[in-house]
């Protein structure tokens, strides 16, 4: 089977608050999710007849038992009947440790990309079910609609936005996820409130002090940010993004930031790319 290419975008939680932690020690959230039409690519090629599974290049220090995409193509190969392999190619484009979904993107990717080169026949919630194996974040890249999360993220109700343009930078440092939901500081006593109240409310992300405290990469790259629009940090971080009016306006600011910041210009979406690209190929093939 010739290779397919398949996106895995980035995602903005637009808002994250803390509601309090849980017994076996995983938080209570309330966030928003869009997605973004930026992020990293893969290519899938079906082997048949074996389970052999190769990812190109490696990732730097991440061997395949912790390699979420790895992980997910076996999770689903336990799912079929017959041995199905795949060598898979990744376009690494998104940062790691930037709160922007980048493996968790690339997870939820490979689960709906093979489930669908597999012909393995999971259904959105299976594969949903399979995505929370692997992170919180996972299922809503697999349902690939933007939404409100409650729970630990797993508890998605569908919204649809005003899609906008956004500039988002990456400061020079890397936030582990666990350390900042472990860490006593955090604050984890936001009333939960209603998604009608929320999104009438001044957003927030409850883990952003910490982390500015913590980074001072982030706190720096922050206040330069709102010097141009109001800003915030990405889920734990470390990525920081503004809104603008226009592609033009956040492209002039991308122009001239300092050094040591990355960053990208991209439109926000409710329908992800990676959806988007699964009904195209549906559409193809039963038109063939």
């Amino acid at each position: 089977m010739a290779a397919t290419r398949w996106p895995a975008p980035a995602k903005l939680n637009l808002f994250l608050h803390v509601n309090g932690r849980r017994p076996d020690g995983y938080h209570e959230l309330q966030t928003l999710f869009v997605f973004l039409n930026y992020g990293d690519w893969l290519e899938f090629e079906v082997i048949q007849g074996s389970d052999q599974l190769t990812l190109s290049p490696a990732i730097a220090g991440v061997p395949d038992e912790q390699n979420l995409i790895i992980r997910a193509a076996r999770l689903l190969q336990a799912k079929l009947a017959q041995p199905l392999g795949a060598h898979i190619r990744l376009a690494k484009i998104l940062p790691m440790g930037g709160g922007i979904g980048g493996g968790s993107s690339d997870a939820a990717t490979t689960l709906v990309a093979l489930n669908h080169l597999w012909q393995a026949g999971l259904g959105e919630d299976e594969l949903a079910q399979l995505g929370m194996q692997l992170g919180a974040d996972v299922p809503v890249f697999v349902r690939g609609r933007a939404a409100f999360a409650e729970g630990v993220g797993e508890r998605l109700q569908p919204i649809t936005l005003p899609e906008r343009w956004y500039l988002v930078l990456k400061p020079d440092c890397h936030v582990a996820t666990a350390a900042v939901f472990k860490d006593p500081e955090l604050p984890r006593a936001t009333p939960k409130m209603a998604l009608d109240q929320l999104l009438t409310s001044e957003w927030k992300n409850d883990c952003e002090a910490l982390v500015k405290k913590r980074h001072p990469e982030v706190a720096n790259a922050l206040s330069w940010l709102l010097e141009y629009a109001p800003s915030r940090m990405t889920g734990t971080g470390a990525c920081i993004f503004a809104q603008f009016k226009d592609e033009m306006a956040a492209r002039d600011v991308l122009a001239n930031v300092p050094k040591g910041l990355a960053g990208f210009v991209a439109k926000s979406a409710n329908s992800s790319p990676l959806i988007d690209t699964l009904q195209r190929l549906k559409s193809s093939e039963t038109g063939r």
